[in-house]
């Protein structure tokens, strides 16, 4: 990212996903997301990672507005989209659009690929003539590594990777300014994995694409974002420049959750002391006042188990939640220079 522009994008504030799964008199609520908040700048790469089922995956719909938000602000180049009609929604829909995780099933069977592609560009009328679209389609192809003569053929005629080439292209169909991309390679092949990253990074230069990029692949993360945000059953725990948050992590899920990463050389795996996690995951349905990680968290005290921490920042660009962080920071601080 050119770090003469730091202009925020997006700007999350708030941003709350409820689910009623209430049955008969017993009332339910899944909090899925809860009171998050995030910047993502102009050009940048936003890396948000965290467990399965923390909210990540929640969190990129609501932004895209393929789920309404229960509450919060969803506020992209200066206007908030989050209580918008579908009508009001169509020009944030041509400026923000989605990759998603699963692509055998994010592409219609029924459709070519020529089809798939296109269809966005006749929704917005980007193009009007039939041969200015096929052109169109046919470029796109191209840039994502597939042919042209690709075009007619239907999407269980591909590998998993192909297919979500076909998804980034489709993406990229609209001139989007920004890109949620959903695990875009956690259904792919390793050996496929390093090239799909790749052809991000190139396609972001040449476009001057922002990327909220969701994973749990954390080295991955590491490798392409700028900075970091860490999840934790719909909570935000920690926020931070990538390099910062790998080399001296602030919270301790993050630290937790860093720990975890597979280490290739067995010198360096054996001298790396692993962080166990103990105690019970706590259930996001009906959640009570407390941080989400204190049944878990080793440093735990009884403040943690009865009072929301707030999301302060506590260095420079450093983000994160936790009543004991002080303390805290002076135990990773002195691993470190160990």
């Amino acid at each position: 990212m050119n770090e003469a522009v730091k202009e925020p994008l997006l700007k999350v504030v708030g941003l709350k996903k409820y689910f009623d799964l209430t049955a008969l008199s017993h009332k339910r609520i899944l909090a899925a997301v809860d009171d998050l908040s995030f910047e993502v700048y102009r050009g940048e790469t936003f890396g948000l990672v965290g467990e399965s089922g923390c909210g990540k995956t929640t969190t990129g719909r609501v932004i895209v507005n393929l789920y309404k938000p229960t509450d919060g602000h969803i506020i992209f180049d200066g206007v908030d989209y989050s209580n918008k009609t579908e009508r009001e929604l169509k020009p944030f829909r041509k400026r923000v659009q989605m990759i998603f995780q699963d692509p055998y099933a994010s592409l219609n069977a029924r459709m070519t690929v020529y089809e798939i592609i296109s269809e966005g560009i006749k929704t917005h009328r980007i193009l009007k003539t039939k041969e200015e679209i096929e052109t169109r389609v046919h470029e796109l192809l191209e840039k994502v590594g597939l042919k042209r003569e690709h075009a007619g053929r239907y999407p269980h005629e591909f590998s998993g990777g192909q297919r979500q080439r076909i998804g980034i292209a489709r993406a990229l169909a609209l001139n989007p300014e920004m890109i949620v991309a959903d695990e875009p390679i956690s259904a792919l092949d390793v050996s496929i994995q390093a090239q799909v990253i790749n052809m991000l990074e190139d396609l972001q230069k040449e476009f001057n694409l922002t990327y909220l990029f969701i994973a749990h692949d954390l080295s991955m993360v590491r490798h392409i974002s700028d900075r970091i945000g860490v999840m934790y059953l719909g909570k935000m725990m920690e926020i931070g420049e990538s390099d910062a948050v790998y080399e001296r992590p602030l919270h301790p899920y993050t630290e937790s959750l860093l720990s975890s990463i597979p280490i290739a050389d067995p010198k360096v795996r054996m001298s790396e002391k692993r962080i166990i996690l103990e105690g019970d995951v706590r259930s996001p349905i009906n959640p009570k006042p407390g941080c989400r990680f204190a049944s878990r968290c080793r440093y735990a005290k009884e403040i943690c188990h009865t009072e929301t921490p707030d999301f302060r920042e506590v260095e420079p660009k450093r983000f994160v939640a936790c009543h004991l962080i002080e303390e805290i920071r002076g135990l990773f601080t002195e691993k470190v220079s160990k």
